[in-house]
């Protein structure tokens, strides 16, 4: 039988107000029909990882495989409840916010983190110098790489505040947040291009080895799909985030609309 999970709830914070994003400040989104700024949909997958690190611990966040899409935004001091049922090892998570559903996704624990080879993934630097984005930028097949990011001390404090997280593991046992990871999927595009407003529309992460505060976290990412649909321009990666250059910390696929229908069409 299926088992309702407790209601997480979380007062969302838009992290990301003095970001270059700017469909993340209140009066660009309104240009693009949102309401306001938009929480960044890397930080609702961190409010949607809450639930099965509380259920399955340390073993979720070494080998835990976790994927959502994002459909409608969560806003700057809104409520978001996250919602989650059990049935057969499954979660089946959903996030709600003023009534609607904004976000959906799954997690489970595989027996084992699958065996994911270092050198399959291309080490490459970030760009010495970011271009405004265009459909070139994103060339099937290309690899990227982004600038290494730590998250030490006061940093990963902040991080745990900013995203609300109330799960004792991580300060209690040095692990770094897996909502991390994701922020360095973002670092992809952000790093190696200039970018309009953008949105971030979907990921899937298998954890292969727990973060630990302090790491040097990168990408090395690959372009799998680059297309236009209903106006929009999607862009597909592939890609392999790692520790200190060694420690492969998860597999990831991120899925982002980099340029928006109504920049698009501009």
């Amino acid at each position: 039988m299926p088992n309702r999970l407790e209601t997480y709830r979380v007062e969302a914070y838009n992290t990301a107000k003095q970001s270059e994003n700017k469909m993340h400040d209140d009066t660009v989104a309104r240009r693009f029909g949102f309401s306001g700024g938009l929480v960044p949909g890397v930080d609702v997958f961190a409010y949607m990882m809450h639930v099965p690190t509380v259920r399955w611990g340390r073993d979720f966040l070494s080998r835990g495989l976790i994927e959502a899409r994002f459909i409608k935004p969560v806003y700057d001091g809104e409520t978001a409840d996250v919602d989650a049922m059990e049935h057969n090892d499954l979660l089946t998570i959903e996030v709600f916010s003023r009534t609607e559903l904004c976000a959906t996704g799954t997690a489970s624990l595989p027996a084992a983190a699958p065996a994911v080879s270092l050198s399959d993934y291309v080490a490459v630097p970030a760009v010495a110098e970011r271009t405004p984005v265009s459909p070139a930028t994103f060339e099937t097949g290309k690899w990227f790489g982004t600038t290494p990011r730590r998250w030490a001390g006061q940093d990963a404090a902040d991080y745990l505040a900013d995203i609300r997280e109330s799960d004792p593991i991580f300060a209690r046992e040095g692990l770094g947040h897996p909502g991390l990871i994701q922020r360095v999927m973002n670092r992809v595009l952000v790093d190696n291009t200039i970018l309009g407003p953008w949105i971030h529309v979907g990921s899937r992460m298998q954890l292969l080895s727990a973060a630990r505060v302090g790491d040097e976290i990168s990408a090395r990412a690959k372009v799998t799909a680059n297309y236009e649909k209903k106006g929009h321009r999607f862009v597909e990666f592939d890609a392999l985030v790692v520790a200190n250059g060694t420690t492969p910390l998860a597999h990831c696929q991120h899925t982002a609309i980099y340029q928006p229908r109504e920049q698009a069409a501009a």
